[in-house]
């Protein structure tokens, strides 16, 4: 956790809050309550970030944006407490977990042994409780954590499923509600028919408009759940009064007109909105998820008489001593202290070959042990392992990120407040200035304006963009995840390529093979001894002689830093690296040596097969350059983007990528927090970034980058971290990225100006401008329908985008 005037930052997850709008009521909110000292809602992330006096202030900051109509994802459980003796114990088990941080409310009913308590997931959870209380003297009877954790996401799901489930039944019975209303008026019943399929939609699927607008009412605020209850609950008062007493109209030579298909289809649309929006928003913190993911949930721990523990990660202290087993995961940072392996860090450091472990040496949470064992001392645990530091960087780097609709949601902000003035001074004007029938008139015109005026096609013109556009770029191998990326990716000038797995293979091949002595008998003594190796480059040799026969060897040794050898038929042959050939005086010849240096020059890592007396072959293996990159960076370069290499391999290759594939600006050896540091420093040049990675080390870049692109082959949180995918890993699919993101935001600016264009027009209408000069005024159930046009408007316009090149 961050802190901030040295106190912890606690993080609310929030429910509700889709919009600017939203977000700044909550923040007038949490300025409010006393003892937040410092308050800032991060709309990206759905989460408020505060810090507070003390820790009672909690409860007080979730009550108070609960009042005003949004929610805070909690979870409350019931524990039975163990080891209490009288009410005293009850007090002092309570006050344990009061205190306990991302504790909201805590009570321990003394009668039935039990601790009632709610607390935020991303803080807290059982385990965490129970150890403070096992701490005073008591217990806490729990599940096993892995059945009854809830995690942020199942909770989203669990409402997203809710949100699908209201929009279907809210559509469905709409449909007969709008079919009576439109062309079967004058059947027998009609009134009552739609009165009885409409009151569902409004008073169970769509309540939540309601409770929320009372809640806003109640602190003089006002947002679009506000313009969505005052419109479909003023037409369904009035729909029901006209239903009931028709004679009140008719007696004054009027119709008594019903509007039970504007008030449901308004509540429908609105749902499916919200739907459409969350399906394209997807779920935020699911690259975080995987990202903790990577650290195991239990390790083994030597204790002290030598005997080995399975211990859940939580209980793991600096200075326990670990046992990592082969194919397992390290789980906390560490020093390794006995035995060596090749440990793959591709996940830290981007860069495929796995890396030699010995004593001494450093190992970090998250990377992957290969076929060797060791011991390691843990040094770093938790929240100070570096795989917590990137989950932290990518954290803050989100949330720092402009809202996909900020524009929008501004517009809309004012839209409200300024619809609602609207309506009523077209009825003081109408019951002013329309003599006998001012009032009704007045009620009738302030009624459409709510009506033509609801924002549903506000709320669909960037989702349905975005959904179009984002099914168009999956048929393409193009995955596109907000309209903020499609936005800006127009805009870029600047364009960061990682080099391993994005413009080169990640994988390392065998390139070339140069024989002195070329026989099968030395083939097969070759292969043989690589597939006894343990070194993940004798993979590509094996990979690379797959064919070839095998031979029965004796007394293999893999030596450590230098290769391996074996004994075949008597006699001592080695595979490695130079330096091994030299320590037992194996003669290179010439023409060997030559091509070795060429190869060397070419950035390649060069290893050599020989007998006892002389060098019979030398291998280059590299890591190739994908087909497709040197055409799509001069395609790039064509659009006068610039483009930069950042790698942590090391200057020679960096070097020679560079100029085999034509990018003139490179860097070598760049760590991962450095790669961010390269994307700030260009921002703040005045250019709008894309970053290409396929690693974890580059998800905090990619975090902080403009555009974010991840090579679909690469890992999986870069790609949850990145706002679009190349599912094919073909650099050639940028450009189309680009082009797709203009045709994209054209779409949504087109849509908006559609969504507007009715407000624009009808509102005044609405209002009976007309009437002074042909007398005619809009009904609202023509204005429902034109409401309802001006969302199919915006969906049609969307799915044009389909078929465009």
């Amino acid at each position: 956790m961050a802190t901030n005037n040295n106190k912890d930052i606690i993080y609310l997850p929030l429910e509700g809050v889709e919009s600017e709008h939203c977000a700044l009521i909550v923040e007038k909110g949490l300025a409010h309550v006393e003892g937040v000292e410092t308050h800032k809602v991060e709309l990206n992330n759905q989460r408020a970030a505060i810090t507070v006096t003390n820790e009672k202030v909690l409860t007080n900051a979730v009550t108070a944006i609960k009042d005003l109509g949004y929610g805070v994802t909690t979870v409350k459980k019931v524990f039975p407490v163990l080891g209490m003796t009288c009410a005293s114990c009850a007090g002092g088990a309570e006050s344990i977990v009061s205190y306990e941080p991302g504790v909201v409310n805590a009570s321990v009913n003394f009668a039935s042994g039990d601790l009632t308590v709610e607390y935020l997931p991303n803080m807290t959870n059982a385990t965490k409780l129970q150890k403070a209380v096992q701490g005073a003297g008591y217990d806490l009877l729990i599940e096993d954590e892995t059945k009854q954790q809830e995690t942020l996401e199942a909770i989203h799901e669990k409402k997203f499923k809710q949100l699908k489930t209201k929009t279907m039944w809210s559509v469905l019975l709409s449909l007969p509600v709008v079919v009576i209303g439109m062309f079967f008026m004058n059947m027998p019943y009609a009134n009552p028919i739609m009165w009885a399929f409409s009151t569902p939609v409004l008073l169970w699927f769509g309540k939540d408009f309601f409770i929320n607008a009372w809640k806003q009412a109640k602190h003089r605020s006002a947002n679009m759940d506000t313009l969505v209850a005052l419109s479909t609950g003023i037409a369904y008062i009035f729909s029901v009064f006209n239903m009931l007493f028709p004679k009140f109209w008719e007696s004054r030579g009027l119709e008594a007109h019903v509007y039970f298909e504007a008030a449901s289809v308004i509540i429908a649309f609105i749902l499916l909105g919200k739907l459409l929006e969350e399906k394209a928003k997807g779920n935020t913190s699911s690259a975080i998820k995987k990202l903790m993911g990577l650290q195991p949930k239990t390790v083994v721990v030597i204790q002290a008489d030598g005997t080995e523990k399975q211990t859940p990660i939580e209980n793991v202290n600096v200075g326990d001593t670990i046992l990592v087993k082969p194919g397992e995961k390290i789980a906390v940072d560490g020093m390794v202290t006995t035995g060596s392996s090749y440990v793959d860090e591709s996940m830290l450091s981007g860069e495929p070959v796995p890396v030699l472990k010995e004593e001494n040496e450093k190992v970090f949470a998250g990377t992957i042990n290969q076929k060797g064992s060791f011991q390691f001392k843990a040094v770093k645990i938790g929240k100070e392992t570096m795989l917590a530091q990137i989950i932290k960087m990518v954290q803050d780097a989100q949330g720092s990120k402009a809202p996909v609709q900020k524009l929008v949601d501004k517009i809309a902000s004012i839209f409200v407040p300024v619809v609602m003035s609207i309506a009523v001074i077209t009825f003081i004007i109408w019951f002013a200035l329309g003599g006998d029938n001012g009032v009704v008139q007045g009620l009738l015109a302030a009624i459409t304006v709510l009506v033509i005026a609801c924002p549903c096609a506000l709320g669909l013109a960037t989702p349905t963009a975005i959904m179009v556009g984002v099914g168009k770029g999956a048929e393409n191998g193009i995955l596109i995840k907000d309209a903020e990326s499609l936005e800006l990716a127009k805009k870029v000038n600047a364009i960061i390529l990682d080099k391993t797995g994005t413009i080169t293979e990640g994988k390392p091949e065998v390139t070339g093979i140069s024989w002195l002595q070329n026989n099968d008998t030395a083939k097969n003594i070759l292969l043989s001894i690589e597939k006894k190796s343990e070194h993940p480059l004798a993979e590509a040799v094996v990979t690379f002689l797959g064919d070839t026969a095998t031979t029965p060897l004796t007394n293999f040794d893999s030596i450590t830093g230098k290769g391996a050898k074996a004994d075949y038929d008597g006699e001592t042959f080695f595979v490695g690296n130079k330096k091994l050939l030299a320590e037992n005086k194996v003669t290179i010849a010439d023409e060997l040596l030559k091509q070795a240096d060429e190869w060397s020059k070419q950035a390649k890592t060069v290893i050599w097969f020989a007998n006892s007396k002389e060098a019979f072959s030398v291998l280059a293996i590299s890591d190739k350059i994908k087909e497709t990159s040197v055409q799509a960076i001069k395609e790039l370069q064509a659009m006068d983007i610039e483009l930069y290499m950042l790698t942590g391999d090391n200057e020679a290759t960096a070097k020679s990528i560079a100029e085999e594939t034509g990018i003139q600006h490179y860097k070598a050896e760049v760590l991962p927090q450095h790669k961010a540091d390269f994307v700030k420093e260009l921002q703040q040049q005045g250019k709008t970034v894309a970053m290409v990675g396929d690693g974890i080390n580059d998800s905090t870049a990619l975090a902080t980058a403009d555009v974010s692109i991840a090579m679909g082959k690469g890992s999986d949180i870069a790609m949850d971290v990145a706002k679009m995918t190349i599912i094919s890993s073909d650099l050639s699919k940028i450009p189309q990225a680009i082009k797709l993101s203009k045709q994209t935001v054209a779409t949504i600016k087109q849509n908006l100006f559609w969504a507007f264009i009715y407000n624009l027009i009808g509102i005044p209408i609405a209002a009976g401008i007309l009437y002074p000069f042909n007398g005619f005024l809009l009904n609202p159930m023509i204005a429902g329908a034109a409401m309802a046009m001006s969302s199919v408007s915006v969906v049609t316009n969307s799915l044009r985008l389909k078929w465009k090149k």
